[in-house]
């Protein structure tokens, strides 16, 4: 691969032996570690509003348990390729643009609440998985409905382009359910809104998100989330697909992160723990699947 050498190896005779060093030490690397090596930058993408994963603060400061993730990545990544300093350059994603990002090669890295499935791995290639969530319902706790067999023929809310859109129409399909599946963009009206406006009857999507959602409303206890879920989601961060190199040191760092304890201050800090701006603690205990995957780091989809 034809690997454009860094601006520093432009420098005049005097400073030559250095500058042929990090220039001939850059160009060990393609693909996405190459680009980062030639740059000094990573481009680490993160999503406004899935608190507590990514979400912004004060006009644009990404935060939250999975750009932490993505911070310590990149540390690791500044390691291995022996960079002097790396910039982090932050930039925000919608769920309808999150895939064409990475794969246009304008944001290098996602961590977020993205869900790794087997279909995903035609588009991009995931990493480990960095948390474990399962779909459930947010409803009003009069509607009536206690799990997903209370269903049928009530409208239901969620993402355009969601795990959790793709398994409602698979009920409606597979059981003859008839719900009434409403999709809602990231920068229109969110399925929370449209169900706090009494325009769906449920609210479906990672149960984790779902409890950020309760948190937002006006008195939280009017409403529950429930249900059993029909599947789990493997949140993973993803890259270029086929960039095999890069995954490596992603993986290694996730795996490091876990083993060391790390993970589980995280976890603490972020979903166990008053968070900004509002300082909610969402106090979602770790379930068994979460200390499952600290102790045996991987990089399965569940479907």
């Amino acid at each position: 691969m034809d690997v454009t050498p860094y601006p520093v190896c432009r420098l005049l005779w005097a400073p030559l032996l250095l500058a042929g060093a990090v220039c001939a030490h850059a160009q060990e690397f393609t693909g996405t570690l190459g680009k980062i090596a030639q740059t000094r930058t990573i481009v680490v993408g993160y999503h406004e509003s899935t608190s507590p994963f990514t979400y912004s603060v004060d006009e644009g400061k990404p935060l939250g348990y999975s750009y932490d993730f993505a911070l310590k990545i990149a540390d690791a990544i500044k390691r291995e390729l022996k960079l002097p300093a790396l910039n982090v350059k932050p930039m925000a994603f919608t769920t309808q643009n999150r895939f064409p990002m990475v794969q246009n090669k304008i944001i290098d890295i996602i961590c977020g609440a993205t869900t790794h499935t087997r279909e995903r791995e035609n588009l991009v290639t995931f990493s480990n998985t960095i948390f474990v969530a399962g779909a459930k319902l947010m409803t009003r706790k009069d509607s009536g409905i206690k799990d997903y067999s209370d269903l049928t023929g009530r409208t239901v809310v969620t993402f355009a382009a969601s795990t959790s859109e793709k398994m409602l129409r698979k009920m409606n399909d597979e059981r003859n359910m008839r719900i009434n599946i409403v999709s809602t963009f990231d920068r229109n009206s969110s399925p929370f809104l449209v169900l706090q406006a009494g325009h769906a009857d449920a609210y479906m999507m990672d149960d984790v998100l779902l409890f950020n959602a309760v948190h937002q409303t006006w008195k939280p206890d009017d409403w529950v989330v429930t249900g059993t879920p029909p599947s789990f989601e493997a949140y993973a961060c993803f890259m270029q697909r086929g960039d095999n190199a890069f995954k490596k040191v992603v993986d290694q760092e996730i795996t490091r992160i876990m083993k060391s304890g790390e993970a589980k201050a995280i976890y603490q800090k972020w979903l166990m723990s008053p968070i900004p701006p509002k300082s909610v603690n969402y106090a979602f205990p770790m379930s068994a699947a979460m200390v499952d995957l600290f102790d045996r780091p991987n990089d399965q989809p569940f479907y």
